[in-house]
């Protein structure tokens, strides 16, 4: 574009900077605070200013240079919120060219002797103004060193300096830096403010601009003052005298927001042949299907919110027809719906961004999402599962492994059974005890299958011990109070030992436990992890966890229980609190 002194033209974003903070829209409180302390006097040494891109941090620090030197049309004022705009200092500040009033970039020069040069001029009183003001835009961009080099004078600045910082990046400022200065958020600009300032600009500048294309551009800027006059001064352009929301969406690369919500219902319904066809024409029509993407995320979004709060349901740059669509949508849509929706537009959007053809992941994504609306609820797909799929064989009784009896009925009878003796004390740190001291033979009874001893580990909470067990001990032999194993290759080498001592302070019996060579039969890890490869292939093989894989390729089944597991772990955990309570055979 070519220069503004040669062309006699001013882009809008620089032809209306507000010039005083009456020209400021959007920042009250800021405003406010400012003026209280320029009038009782209480002017700040250091300032800094964050928000977004364009909310005004850059033209805060101007303005507020400019009211600290503004001594009036007739060169007797002080300090002033409300500068003059026509003393030598106002002109001087606003075209950006006094001697005592230094900008500097902090993206540009972020090293500790830029900063150096700011500290040895400090010294020297102002040229010609009230106050030497250094303004360093971008300042989070400063290196470490830069940061430390300025903290000293920060602290204890001359009294005719003062420093205006400005960031984007507020979190990126050592807290020793933020600490030294008065901190100002500059807010978005809310949509009604925002359309009304770029109604008043379109105004003075005699273009006829519709409401609606209004609404688009306050949308698109997302809070930034300086965007929307931008794309204000494109959209003028673009329209030749008078711009419609059409051509305001052209010009932006989106998709008719109605056509989007159509795009969406034929989604929500399944229609997956209708909803490639108006994918496809709206990118005919020239939208970016990232756009459109992007757009369904927002409505879902908005949706969502509407569906908590209605009131959300009030916003300006949302047309009348959207806004009833939108709560339709919200009072007959479940949430999960939309949540689904959420989280698959996340994924759809990173692959179509990175993907060599965006159509046709946009097209692959909407094929996608149209299964949404087809997919039964959790509720009714444990119902399917649990209607349909067949009851699994009953767990052995016996044998040496504890895997699929020990969580099952027997593991509660032997918790039944150990509340029903007591050996005269509790159990390790506290736990339940099995058995008290009787006739061995008779006691020892109750122990018929080394499944029996895991489920007493398990029903004491001895973990340690359970995972020694079942992963290091090969069973070469058992018989109640007798105990045959070779060690697997990880066991631990006292294992026999205190296996022994456990069963004995759990039982009240002695038990003979002892290690022999070659044997090599699985251990109960071993055993319980090929039944699981078998009952997981099972569980993959059934037509419903199939529909669910293929609608979901990255899903992973997590765990599989039978019904007679599930019900036996909820009674041992209910026999587990009721013990917790109170424990009858505990002594006083």
């Amino acid at each position: 574009m070519s220069d503004d002194s040669t062309t006699g033209y001013k882009v809008l974003a620089r032809k209306y900077r507000p010039e005083t903070f009456a020209d400021l829209v959007g920042q009250d409180a800021m405003v406010r605070t400012l003026k209280n302390a320029f009038e009782a006097d209480r002017i700040a040494q250091a300032f800094i200013m964050t928000g977004i891109r364009g909310t005004g941090k850059t033209t805060t620090a101007r303005i507020i240079a400019k009211g600290m030197n503004c001594i009036g049309p007739d060169g007797t004022g002080g300090p002033t919120t409300d500068p003059c705009g026509q003393c030598e200092h106002c002109v001087a500040i606003m075209e950006g060219r006094h001697v005592d009033v230094m900008e500097m970039d902090a993206a540009s020069r972020t090293g500790v002797g830029d900063i150096r040069e700011i500290i040895d001029s400090v010294h020297y009183r102002a040229a010609s103004a009230r106050y030497k003001i250094y303004i360093i835009d971008e300042v989070h961009m400063l290196s470490t060193s830069a940061f430390n080099a300025l903290l000293k004078t920060l602290e204890e600045p001359p009294e005719h300096v003062k420093f205006i910082f400005a960031t984007t990046e507020i979190r990126k400022v050592p807290v020793t830096v933020l600490s030294r200065c008065q901190r100002f958020d500059l807010r978005r600009i809310e949509p009604e403010v925002m359309i009304g300032l770029l109604r008043k600009i379109a105004t003075a500048e005699g273009a006829e601009i519709a409401d609606d294309a209004l609404a688009l551009i306050t949308r698109a800027a997302e809070g930034s003052a300086r965007d929307a006059t931008s794309l204000l001064d494109q959209a003028i352009s673009h329209g030749a005298g008078e711009t419609t929301a059409d051509q305001v969406r052209a010009m932006l690369g989106l998709a008719d927001r109605g056509r989007v919500l159509d795009l969406m219902d034929m989604i929500l319904r399944g229609d997956a042949a209708g909803a490639l066809t108006e994918l496809s024409a709206q990118y005919a029509d020239g939208a970016d299907p990232l756009a459109v993407l992007r757009d369904l995320a927002e409505i879902t979004h908005w949706v969502s919110v509407v569906m908590i709060t209605p009131e959300a349901a009030e916003d300006p740059t949302v047309s009348p027809d959207e806004r009833s669509r939108g709560q339709a949508m919200a009072d007959a849509l479940p949430m999960r719906v939309l949540t689904r929706m959420w989280q698959m537009l996340l994924k759809a959007l990173e692959e179509v961004a990175a993907a060599p053809n965006a159509m046709m992941a946009a097209e692959m994504a909407i094929i996608r999402l149209t299964h949404v609306a087809d997919l039964p609820s959790p509720e009714d797909l444990v119902r399917k599962l649990q209607g349909q799929t067949p009851p699994p064989p009953p767990p052995p009784g016996g044998g040496q492994s504890g895997s699929a009896g020990s969580t099952g009925a027997s593991a509660v009878q032997a918790r039944a059974q150990a509340m029903t003796h007591h050996s005269g004390g509790a159990g390790p740190s506290g736990g339940p005890v099995a058995a008290l001291a009787q006739d061995p033979a008779q006691a020892l009874a109750r122990f018929p299958t080394f499944a029996h001893v895991v489920d007493l580990i398990r029903t004491n909470r001895d973990v340690k011990l359970l995972v020694e067990v079942e992963t290091g001990l090969r069973l070469a032999a058992y018989q109640p109070g007798r105990i045959e194993f070779t060690p697997a290759e990880n066991a631990a080498s006292d294992l026999a030992q205190r296996l022994g001592q456990r069963l004995q302070l759990w039982t009240g019996n002695r038990w003979a436990v002892t290690l022999v060579n070659g044997c090599d039969a699985a251990t109960i890890a071993e055993e319980r992890d090929a039944e699981e490869l078998a009952r997981r292939a099972e569980a993959e093989a059934h037509p419903l966890v199939q529909e669910v894989l293929a609608a979901f390729p990255k899903a992973k089944i997590a765990a599989i229980r039978s019904p007679q597991e599930l019900a036996a772990e909820a009674e041992i955990e209910g026999l587990h609190e009721v013990e917790d309570e109170w424990d009858p055979f505990e002594e006083d």
